[in-house]
């Protein structure tokens, strides 16, 4: 209560219900169905930290503790309805002290005094942009504006600390994962260092507040019930001790005797090096590249070792795709996703015209099919390819094909069920033929020529699959076409009849004589 007696709009976060209390928006308890885990989880129930957390419905700018978090830009003059509703109740003087920042880099985190509002302070980060080719850069930065908001929590000895959802709708963040990121980043925090903290509020709005509510159990169970029942929903991908993302590949791991290792010919012996040495990219070294080339050339190796080789050959080419910008390749629209075919399996479109051969990088498109498929081939999928109006600048060479089948992970190859060829030409036909006869195993019963797009339609819905306007067309007028030739049929030839020769002397004798005859009686006239 103010002086005057009237409510205070503040509200305190002593007075909030803490997650360890807090049921489900039913009103009941749930009971689980669980069967005993064969191993634990990676975020046990905790009692400790649970009254720790509290879920906050409502604007964090209201909220009575310690410091409450802000989300920004990089120039800090973001006008999203968190940063606007704290000005306002802050205050100009907030503006004026936030020009002393100096701006704020992506993932960082500044502290500023609270001025009028009921916190103390203000605590200022950015969150990143997102886009999928960057993902692993934008897990990072998001990890880290949390991580550096809680450390600036604990350096500056803060009782409870409000923290929002950094990443706001126009940072395009989706938020499901961005709240994984959140609440598991947090929770190592207080296991780790978070003994002075004693509260920490996720303060969200109605649309934020499901899925926070849907994955706060998977991260902070409130029973060994609930710690049992959220196991198998807990993502593959939990980051390391701090809740950081892990990125295989840039990570170094060092044999504890790296100069002892004994260099053998056998295969088995180069299997066992190349295992002390690490699992990832950077720290699989080979060794003596020349010898492993000589024992695959001769035929040496064995199934195993062929099979690491090739998928430790398909990662560099999966970081490369990841890395590079292919914006240019992506802008023909030469391949995409669109439905799923009558068997649910997901459906990628090829359109051969769009493919510029003679005139683009195709080490670049190469990339740029593996950065698309990597995600999609992890499960069933068929391809659906137009050869529609294709010419000869459209054509891919074969030994580019053989070098792509080479490459891709097995998984391409797997779970690849159907590989439709649309408005095919005979010289497609028997190249195609030659192709999967000769130069690839296993795709020959898998490619289905389809002369018109009604056949298509037996096997993919039309609204289940995004067809190019010109392949449209073309099919109209091939359709027509064939109409109009079914319609008025060819007429057919006069029948011949047949008489024996003996017949045909008496005929022309027959005609001969009234030829004598008739000239005789005009001479006669005369």
């Amino acid at each position: 209560m103010d002086p005057l007696g009237a409510r205070s709009q503040f509200v305190e976060v002593q007075t909030l219900s803490t997650w360890e209390w807090q049921l489900d928006p039913e009103g009941e308890e749930k009971e689980y169905n669980f069967s005993q885990q064969a191993f634990l989880s990676p975020f046990p129930y905790r009692e400790d930290i649970n009254r720790k957390i509290v879920l906050y419905n409502g604007n964090v700018a209201l909220l009575n503790c310690t410091a409450i978090v802000n989300t920004s830009n990089e120039t800090l003059t973001d006008k999203n309805p968190i940063s606007e509703s704290i000005h306002t109740y802050a205050g100009p003087e907030l503006r004026d002290e936030m020009l002393k920042l100096k701006g704020c880099r992506t993932g960082e985190a500044k502290m500023t005094k609270g001025f009028n509002l009921a916190a103390r302070f203000i605590i200022h980060t950015v969150g990143p942009k997102y886009k999928t080719k960057y993902r692993t850069a934008a897990e990072n930065s998001l990890y880290n504006c949390y991580r550096n908001v809680m450390q600036l929590a604990k350096e500056q000895a803060m009782a409870s600390v409000a923290v929002c959802v950094v990443s706001t709708t126009k940072r395009g963040y989706p938020l499901e994962d961005a709240t994984h990121i959140a609440l598991r980043t947090v929770r190592r925090f207080l296991e780790n260092y978070g003994e002075s903290i004693e509260t920490v509020v996720f303060a969200v709005t109605d649309t934020e507040e499901p899925t926070y509510r849907k994955l706060l159990p998977l991260y902070y169970p409130r029973s060994e019930e609930e710690e049992c029942a959220s196991l198998p929903l807990i993502p593959t991908d939990i980051g390391n001790s701090e809740g950081e993302p892990v990125v295989p590949e840039r990570q170094i791991r060092i044999a504890e005797n790296p100069g002892c290792l004994e260099v053998d010919s056998e295969a088995e012996t180069l299997d066992s090096d190349l295992g002390q040495v690490g699992t990832h990219a950077f720290s699989r070294m080979e060794g003596d590249v020349d010898k492993q080339r000589k024992l695959i050339l001769q035929g040496q190796l064995s199934d195993a070792t062929m099979q690491k080789q090739h998928q430790r050959n398909y990662n560099r080419w999966l970081c490369r795709a990841r890395a590079e910008d292919l914006s240019d390749i992506a802008a023909l629209k030469a391949l995409y996703q669109t439905g799923v075919d009558m068997c649910g399996r997901t459906v990628m479109v090829l359109v051969g015209r769009n493919i510029p051969v003679t005139l683009i990088d195709m080490e670049k498109a190469l990339l740029y099919f593996i950065h698309v498929m990597d995600h999609i081939t992890v499960k069933e999928y068929v391809m659906v390819y137009f050869h529609t109006l294709t010419g000869e600048h459209n054509h891919l060479d074969s030994e580019f094909l053989k070098k792509l089948h080479e490459i891709v992970d097995t998984k391409f190859k797997n779970n690849l069920r159907a590989f439709y060829f649309v408005h095919p030409s005979f010289r497609s036909k028997v190249s195609t033929w030659f192709f999967t006869t000769f130069s690839v195993s296993g795709m020959k019963q898998k490619v289905h020529h389809v002369e018109t797009l009604q056949q298509l339609f037996t096997c993919i819905l039309p609204e289940q699959i995004d067809i190019p306007p010109f392949v449209l067309e073309y099919d109209a007028r091939k359709a027509t076409l064939a109409s109009k030739q079914t319609a008025s049929p060819p007429e057919s030839p006069p029948t011949k009849t047949w008489i024996k020769t003996s017949e045909l002397k008496e005929k022309v004798d027959a005609i001969q004589k009234r030829m004598d005859g008739a000239e005789g009686w005009i001479l006669t006239v005369e």
